[in-house]
């Protein structure tokens, strides 16, 4: 049969690759948990890179490149179906006959594309083996799947673009900031960082835009308008125009049903409401809640909507490229959403407060984000949204995150201290 020729010599070539360039990355696969271990992400961020620092790992360790089989999904060879993936275990079998599975260790990348995968994994994960690691672009097919499926036998891993801290290091620089010249470097980085954003591929690239853009249109004709057979092609676009161009401002379905209703677009606000699943399944935009005691109230609320990574947003507008304020925004709500998961909302009331901090029942962090706070009225435009919300939720302390400043300082306004943090220090922060 050709396609487990085509498997062997896939698994053969995979086995003989050169790990020794891969770069580290903040995140860790955990090996040997006796879990089934998933990354979820979105495309191109990392995740087979991150596969490789695993595989990397093993064989430092001394496991014997044969007993690893890496498969990846896409690759467009390979066209397997629910009925064929026996076919794998099928094709290792007759390679390495005398090897026991349950040592080897089965990598399979972008997992998703193969409908009913998961019985496939939880067979291998009951009778084979426990070393199985994959990935996939699409967070709701994967936890579904995994949730129904598995049955506690994973541990989820997600993976963003590269966090500052990265960047630093893919791009070589020091980011120790005690040291003057580094310093200099990091802060020249930052500025950089927020309008490119930190998808590997385009670190030092010249064609950083297109890339970007052509990872745009495979998320939204494949990941969306194939996967989810997205009929009304025009309101998608539109929906996802509109979502991006609204970035950190609040904002609700009904408006946007409203706009495209008044546009002569064709569409019910449950369409909307599929389309903003399907931006975040695939990982494309995070809605931020508005906080409220009440989950009916804060479910009915407007949210805040933030992009995966800067470099994107600023490839699909131009609307963003000097408003310096909504970049360095969306990239603390990046390094929040990766530290705090969804424990995170925003506050409003007579003023904003751009982010807080839920730990468990309790309210712990408020943080504000303004590009620069030279200007006064800036400066207690920031101030108020703490004041306020520390009012609310009984707290006594806040932060200011700012890109116009190398100093942190602190402030005491109405009993309540707040913290003029370096845009820099705190997202360099572990």
């Amino acid at each position: 049969m050709q396609l487990k020729k085509t498997l062997k010599e896939i698994i053969l070539k995979n086995q003989d690759r050169d790990f020794s360039n891969i770069q580290k990355r903040d995140v860790e696969v955990p090996i040997n948990t006796g879990k089934i271990i998933s990354v979820t992400g979105i495309r191109r961020c990392g995740k087979t890179h991150l596969l490789f620092l695993a595989i990397k790992e093993l064989i430092n360790s001394g496991t014997k490149r044969h007993k690893i089989v890496f498969i990846n999904f896409e690759d467009e060879r390979l066209n397997f179906s629910s009925d064929n993936l026996d076919l794998i275990i099928q094709a290792y079998r007759e390679l390495f006959p005398a090897q026991k599975l349950g040592e080897v260790y089965f990598f399979f990348d972008e997992v998703q594309n193969v409908e009913n995968w998961e019985k496939f994994v939880r067979r291998i994960y009951d009778n084979e083996t426990q070393n199985l690691y994959v990935t996939g672009s699409n967070s709701k097919m994967l936890s579904s799947d995994i949730s129904t499926s598995l049955r506690g036998r994973n541990i989820n891993i997600e993976l963003f673009p590269l966090s500052f801290k990265e960047y630093l290091s893919f791009k070589n620089v020091d980011a120790n900031y005690y040291d003057a010249t580094n310093k200099a470097k990091i802060i020249n980085e930052l500025s950089t960082y927020l309008n490119v954003g930190g998808f590997p591929e385009t670190i030092n690239s010249n064609f950083a835009q297109k890339i970007l853009q052509d990872y745009y249109y495979v998320m939204l004709y494949k990941d969306i308008i194939e996967r989810y057979d997205v009929k009304n092609i025009p309101a998608i676009k539109y929906f996802l125009n509109r979502i991006v161009l609204n970035i950190s401002k609040p904002s609700s379905i009904n408006k946007i049903y409203n706009e495209l209703k008044s546009g002569g677009y064709k569409i019910s606000k449950d369409s909307l409401y599929l389309f903003a699943e399907y931006s975040e399944a695939i990982y494309l935009s995070f809605k931020l809640p508005k906080f409220d005691y009440s989950y009916i109230k804060q479910e009915k609320s407007e949210k805040k909507i933030y992009l995966i990574d800067n470099g994107l947003l600023n490839s699909l507008t131009y609307h963003f490229s000097e408003n310096k304020g909504i970049l360095l925004e969306n990239a603390v709500y990046l390094y929040l959403r990766q530290k705090h998961g969804n424990n995170l909302f925003f506050y409003k009331d007579k003023t904003e407060c751009d982010f807080i901090i839920r730990d468990k029942d309790k309210i712990t962090e408020l943080i504000q984000v303004s590009y620069q706070i030279e200007d006064k009225d800036t400066l207690k435009r920031e101030i108020r949204g703490i004041e306020n919300a520390a009012e609310y939720f009984n707290l006594k302390e806040g932060k200011i995150i700012t890109f116009d400043t190398d100093k942190d300082t602190v402030l005491t306004e109405n009993g309540v201290e707040i913290q003029i943090v370096s845009a820099f220090r705190y997202l360099l922060k572990n």
